[in-house]
């Protein structure tokens, strides 16, 4: 919601405009945390001017800012959830053009987004950017691995024209400066405790996976694709059921494996997409979650599974090395040890007891992940990002 409150005083009041080619309706971790970003920044009397990609399946009521420029895309070929966006820097030099924004800040590296940065360097409109997709890590798990390099040396060459990258942990920072990026800023991930809650466990919806009020629930949110390792996931629940047989694995997601799986192990609870209350109610109803996946930038889920009180089981690195601690919040693996994975989910599956005791430290951890230092922070990178000054205060 819009807070029109006058700006404090001496504080600047900017004009962003914003390039993404992933937002709502779409579900995923960019999408959420780009229209969280956006809200926050209207909420601080900041002007934000969005450019989009037109989604086919979008109600005509929109809740984006008034000044939005929706232009068309493309189905990205094996995720046909996903558009990517056409390139449009005539369309986008006109807009410009008419409302200049103090800052472009481009969240996707794409057709759509290199044009904007053709364009806002044309017009000599500072640029910021993000890292938010780990597209050279995916390339192998479709084949085309050969093309890593090369889509490694377009990401940098991109990033390295704007003022500043931002990125969500120094780890993720440091692994790109050893790659030859430059300016890389660390923004923080938070998370809304007040609607990811462990007071939105729901037996009902719990009796409808089949599962006893005594059994474990393992959970899984997320894309079902390849880049997201979920035969580990398998693997490790079936491990989990040596030990707890009455336990259910359900899956919330969509993607290009979604039929595959059906097939392949129809005695999983399959969801499909989920969002807002009724995402949440599937994080609280779950006991533990798994989440395999080696190729994030940070991994939200792992954040908003913490803070509805479920233990985690991953790999250690982005999110889950940032947050995960025995005792605190479940179990981190050697990054790539599937062994070490599975027995994670073991050791945690056989003690239900201390899983729930542990899944109230994860709650207690979150509460103290306070989304308004984020978006402070967010505010000033663009600030020092506009002035030119991109070495700004130390990440929060």
């Amino acid at each position: 919601m819009y807070l029109d409150n006058p700006p404090q005083s001496g504080q600047r009041r900017l004009r962003i405009g914003i390039v993404t080619e992933t937002y709502p309706p779409e579900i995923n971790g960019v999408a959420l945390t780009v229209a969280r970003w956006i809200e926050s920044l209207r909420q601080r009397n900041h002007t934000v001017q969005l450019v989009r990609v037109r989604q086919g399946n979008e109600s005509p009521e929109s809740s984006d800012p008034p000044e939005t420029l929706r232009l068309s895309g493309f189905r990205i070929p094996g995720y046909p959830q996903l558009q990517g966006g056409w390139p449009a820097a005539r369309s986008l030099l006109r807009q410009w053009q008419r409302n200049r924004p103090d800052l472009i800040h481009i969240v996707t590296e794409g057709p759509l987004g290199h044009s904007a940065l053709r364009a806002a360097r044309r017009l000599a409109i500072p640029v910021s950017t993000s890292f938010h997709t780990n597209f050279h890590g995916y390339s192998r798990h479709y084949h085309l691995g050969w093309l890593a390099a090369p889509i490694m040396a377009y990401l940098r060459h991109f990033h390295n024209q704007g003022v500043q990258t931002l990125v969500p942990t120094v780890e993720l920072a440091e692994q790109l400066q050893s790659l030859g990026f430059l300016r890389t800023q660390v923004l923080a991930r938070g998370v809304d405790t007040r609607l990811f809650s462990p007071q939105r466990r729901d037996p009902a919806l719990r009796e409808a996976w089949g599962a006893a009020p005594d059994a474990p629930v393992a959970l899984y949110v997320g894309r079902l694709a390849a880049e997201k390792n979920l035969d580990l996931a398998i693997v490790a629940f079936q491990a989990i059921r040596r030990v707890q047989p009455a336990a259910r694995l359900v899956l919330v997601g969509d993607g290009p494996l979604a039929g595959r799986l059906r097939v392949r192990h129809p005695e999983f609870v399959y969801c499909g997409m989920k969002r807002g209350e009724e995402l949440a109610a599937h994080y609280a109803s779950a006991d533990l979650f798994l989440f395999p996946s080696l190729t994030e930038t940070f991994g939200n889920v792992v954040l908003e599974a913490l803070a509805s009180s479920l233990v985690v089981v991953a790999f250690d690195y982005a999110a889950a090395r940032a947050h995960v601690e025995p005792s605190h919040g479940g179990l981190v693996a050697p990054f790539g040890d599937a062994g070490a994975f599975v027995a994670a989910a073991i050791a945690l599956a056989r003690d239900l007891d201390a899983l729930r005791r542990m899944g109230q430290n994860a709650r207690e951890t979150m509460l103290c992940l306070d989304s308004d230092r984020v978006y402070e922070r967010l505010e000033t990178l663009f600030l020092n990002a506009i002035a030119g000054d991109a070495s700004c205060a130390n990440p929060c």
